[in-house]
């Protein structure tokens, strides 16, 4: 029993060991200009978007929100406030898609969320939820564009 304890102590001992030493790669400098806290994290805002209450089927209507609900989210991308957007799979919870969001307050993201217009319309309803993730995730952006081959 002893054996026991003394290989539970040793490796929670090497555990905590290993997780307070410093990483050779930090840049302070990057850290702070992201906002990231001692893990290299921060808080976001997660929106899930979903089917809403206005069932319209007319194309040119559904045309426009839709037009107007990517323009916004190219402008929340410019403002660095949208960090990660995309279309979720056909599912039973009739969730459309995700937003991040770089925000600090529920009223902010509202008050973003407030100028898409297929949201205002009322063919999303919106979701929100405080998240933690890297501090490093709008990074990803700058190399979207040496990825892909066309725009929707």
């Amino acid at each position: 029993m002893y054996k026991f304890f003394l290989i539970v102590f040793l490796v929670a001992f090497a555990a905590v060991a290993q997780a307070q030493t410093p990483n050779p790669k930090f840049k302070q400098a990057l850290a702070d200009s992201l906002g990231a806290d001692e893990y290299g994290m921060k808080m976001y805002t997660l929106v899930i978007l979903k089917t809403g209450t206005n069932q319209t089927t007319d194309k040119a209507v559904l045309d426009s929100l839709f037009s107007g609900h990517m323009m916004n989210m190219g402008r929340m991308e410019s403002m660095g406030k949208l960090i990660v957007a995309g279309p979720l799979s056909k599912n039973a919870l009739n969730y459309r898609g995700i937003f991040i969001l770089n925000t600090k307050t529920v009223e902010e993201t509202r008050a973003l969320l407030d100028t898409d217009p297929a949201i205002k319309a009322k063919v999303f309803d919106v979701e929100i939820f405080p998240w933690y993730g890297s501090a490093a995730l709008p990074l990803y952006m700058k190399h979207h564009d040496e990825v892909k081959k066309k725009d929707f």
